[in-house]
């Protein structure tokens, strides 16, 4: 009779079992008398009759299916194992771990912004957590038709709508848009909540969500990180002229060393007439250095000194009331 016994027997069990396989399903068997379920850490079996769950095992070890699991079952305790034949059932097996996948944006979601009418280009990238927490939904939307289910499924999922929630969320709460990663928290927070309740529906639930970077496209990421070098964010006019500035500097400006060169000496003309002209302020401003009163004469002609250098051209004055260059009426 034990030689029957064994012939019979089989072993319920995760025999495909990956750290990447959510759940697996032992099904399209007959369960034999004598036979073993094996429970392993992480783990729970599921027994499932004409696709209704009869019995849920969470804790972990070996059982005898007609011993110590037909007992407990609902529908299916009054069932005799024939000698020759058993029982038609499926387990199915569920990965309890809580699951990691790192997500990333494959092409830049353009975030609505002042000022750029075809939205800023942002990616961004961070790690999704989820695990099950719901049987029933997870068989009736997937496990009843699918043998078994990876975390690429759904990462999948959640890919297909993670951009339009980036881009929900990017413009309700990014209120620095050259300065997302500050309010990030509250941004991943509104997408966690919303992922969750898509993902409910199939029986996982969205555990954290993270965003560990945005990014911008490079000729901004440069403008950015200049301005704060420079502390002058949001003044763009002010940037302009720093960057025009080291442009001639360098000799890259576009048009070559000669448009370079003429450039220059354009903006040291104007340099130098800045200079001229606040030297001219400082030497009006000064006050009278005499101990003696001047004549009302002497006092209105002081007022009106002439300066020492032309403020147009900065050529130095003589005695005459225009500059002898280019004509500038110097009093």
């Amino acid at each position: 009779m034990s030689f029957f016994r064994n012939q019979f027997a089989n072993v319920v069990e995760w025999q495909e079992f990956r750290d990447d396989m959510i759940f697996y399903k032992w099904s399209n068997r007959e369960i034999k008398k004598g036979s073993k379920l094996i429970i392993r850490p992480g783990q729970n079996a599921i027994f499932l009759n004409n696709g209704k769950i009869e019995g849920v095992f969470r804790d972990e070890g070996e059982y005898d299916i007609e011993s110590q699991i037909i007992p407990f079952l609902s529908t299916l305790k009054g069932f005799k194992f024939g000698f020759n034949s058993g029982m038609r059932v499926e387990v199915l097996f569920v990965n309890t771990k809580e699951f990691i996948v790192k997500w990333g944006t494959q092409n830049a979601i353009n975030i609505p912004a002042p000022g750029l009418p075809g939205g800023m280009p942002i990616r961004a990238n961070g790690t999704v957590n989820f695990k099950i927490n719901d049987y029933i939904a997870l068989i009736d939307q997937i496990a009843g038709v699918r043998e078994q289910y990876v975390v690429e499924d759904v990462k999948i999922r959640i890919m297909a709508i993670l951009d339009q929630l980036l881009m929900k969320w990017i413009s309700r709460e990014g209120k620095d848009m050259f300065n997302l990663q500050s309010n990030s928290f509250a941004i991943s927070k509104g997408i966690q909540e919303d992922l969750d309740m898509q993902m409910i529906k199939s029986g996982l639930t969205i555990t954290g969500f993270n965003i560990m970077s945005f990014n911008y496209p490079k000729e901004l990421q440069d403008m950015i990180t200049k301005n704060a070098s420079y502390g002058m964010v949001g003044n763009m006019d002010r940037f302009q002229q720093i960057s025009l500035t080291e442009g001639m500097a360098s000799g890259k400006m576009s048009g070559g060393k000669t448009a370079s060169d003429m450039a220059g000496m354009m903006m040291g003309m104007n340099i130098a007439n800045q200079m001229i002209n606040k030297m001219n302020q400082q030497t009006q401003n000064q006050p009278a250095q005499s101990q003696n009163p001047q004549p009302p004469s002497q006092q209105e002609e002081g007022s009106q000194k002439r300066p020492k250098f032309c403020p147009n051209c900065g050529t130095k004055t003589g005695e005459g009331n225009f500059c002898s260059n280019c004509g500038q009426k110097l009093i």
